[in-house]
């Protein structure tokens, strides 16, 4: 399930943060949860992937629909094409002078024949028509056809465009295309799904700060009171020796142990300042902020609540690293489908349009003309050196090694569920022991300190008394906060 609605009161916390810049801000677990998911680096990663992952999806609907495309082309030649030769050009262009040549050559031939010239005498009308021939000019008639007739001859390419507007329809392409978006929508599943896994994982880890915070502040206090208890012992300690009761050792043994817990102290301050550090860095504020967390200024730490354990299976259906494998094999088993596509028939739809100047179909004038044809392509794969059908058998490889990945993570975090059961169990056992302890080391400093006070109590035995008494208060913090951090890690294990 995706996290989307940690970001307005992600948001909230870093104002409330921002605004209170300079003030000790007091934080619940939620809080620091809130800024931590929105701050988180790897968390921007995943919801960025998740971006390209419906972009993806996306591009791959788009492989339904035609593919329309546009092109254009100029050249520019620097000589025209002429279907005649030289030759052939200047014959055309000179046929009138040539004709008319040989038809005054030819009349003067025939005029000079006797016979002939005697009809042509005795018929003035047929010798007026002879004369017209020979002197009208016919040549230049005869010369302009045959240059227009060699002129259209010569096509003019010098400037050529040439345009087409082209479609292409996917009618059948071996299924590639259906399984192709089907891995689409996968593949946008499992970026949801990594998020889901680093969303948990980020929360664990500032559930773990925290509560160190939280554990380190108690021990804190444990060793303030600790301190207190022997700069009290020793002042009574100072009176009873000068009084007499209490021996020079005694004394000295109780500034050693005052000073050990002084050590302490500045250790659980230390430890506490580099917590916090670690804890602002996690919730992306300065590692500087002066913070305090809502658990930390409680005398007592609460015990966490704990519901109902679900069953195994629930759980496994409910984990993101589960739910990503599972999907991983499902696009693998598609993957197999995409690999035996290249070994099917292909069939597509074309449709073009093609335009050029000059126009190809009316004698090459330098004018736009254009023409439409549609047709069907089909392509039917032989044999390519068996490539897909090694392609074919790698994927099928691939989907068996993550069926196993998916059984080995299930029977982990079966594990990891079983443990942390016990753990919790251990540490809410661990929880009622430590209390009944601290009781009776309380119970046991108390009577120390009076039989002390009475002279009756060696100085040993009141430090020891003390001692028991921190190590028995020291031991029920731990052993709350081990409650917390395991009941946390449990219901991110079950996805509670």
């Amino acid at each position: 399930m995706r996290k989307k609605t940690f970001v307005l009161a992600a948001v909230l916390s870093v104002s409330a943060i921002a605004g209170n810049a300079g003030a000790e801000e007091v934080m619940t677990l939620q809080q620091c949860r809130d800024s931590a998911i929105a701050n988180n680096f790897n968390l921007k990663i995943a919801r960025k992937q998740m971006e390209m992952a419906e972009h993806d999806r996306k591009t791959a609907m788009a492989n339904y629909f035609p593919d329309i495309s546009v092109s254009g082309a100029y050249m520019y030649n620097s000589r025209s094409i002429d279907l005649l030769s030289q030759e052939t050009s200047d014959a055309l262009s000179g046929m009138g002078t040539s004709a008319q040549e040989k038809l005054l050559s030819r009349l003067d031939g025939l005029l000079s024949d006797t016979m002939l010239g005697q009809i042509l005498k005795n018929n003035p009308e047929l010798l007026r028509m002879i004369g017209k021939m020979a002197t009208d000019d016919i040549a230049g008639s005869l010369n302009a056809i045959g240059s227009e007739i060699s002129d259209a001859l010569e096509l003019d390419t010098r400037n050529m465009f040439i345009g087409a507007v082209s479609l292409k329809q996917p009618v059948f392409m071996g299924g590639k295309i259906v399984n192709a978006n089907k891995i689409a929508v996968l593949a946008e599943e499992l970026a949801a799904s990594v998020y889901d896994t680093g969303y948990s994982q980020a929360v664990s880890e500032v559930d773990n700060a925290y509560w160190q915070i939280v554990s380190i502040s108690g021990k804190r206090r444990l060793a303030m009171d600790y301190a207190e208890l022997l700069r009290q012992m020793l002042h009574d300690t100072e009176i009873l020796e000068a009084e007499g009761i209490a021996t020079q050792s005694d004394l000295l043994s109780v500034k050693v142990k005052a000073n050990e817990a002084e050590m302490m102290l500045t250790k659980a301050e230390n430890g506490l300042v580099i917590g916090k550090m670690l804890l602002c860095q996690l919730c992306g504020m300065d590692p500087g902020s002066d913070i305090r967390l809502a658990d930390e200024i409680t005398d007592d730490i609460p015990l966490p609540e704990m519901g109902a354990r679900k069953d195994m299976e629930d759980i496994l259906a409910a984990r993101p690293e589960i739910r990503s494998l599972e999907i991983a094999e499902e696009i693998y088993h598609k993957k197999i489908a995409v690999a035996r596509a290249d070994m099917m028939p292909q069939v597509a739809l074309t449709a073009n349009y093609l335009i050029s100047n000059p126009n190809v179909f009316n004698g090459f004038r330098n004018d736009f003309a254009g023409m439409f044809n549609v047709g069907v392509a089909v392509n039917i794969p032989i044999v390519h050196g068996c490539e897909a059908r090694q392609k074919v058998r790698k994927a099928r490889a691939e989907a068996v090694i993550a069926g196993y990945r998916l059984e080995d993570a299930k029977e982990k975090i079966t594990l990891q569920v079983t443990r942390l059961r016990q753990q919790q169990d251990e540490a809410l056992e661990k929880v009622g022991m430590t209390g009944r302890n601290l009781e009776s080391a309380e119970e046991n400093l108390r009577a120390a300190n009076a039989g002390y006070m009475e002279g009756v109590v060696p100085a040993s035995t009141v430090m020891a008394a003390q001692t028991a008494w921190m190590q028995a208060h020291s031991g029920y913090i731990d052993a709350k906060v081990e409650l917390q951090m395991t009941a946390g890690a449990l219901a991110a294990a079950e996805r509670r």
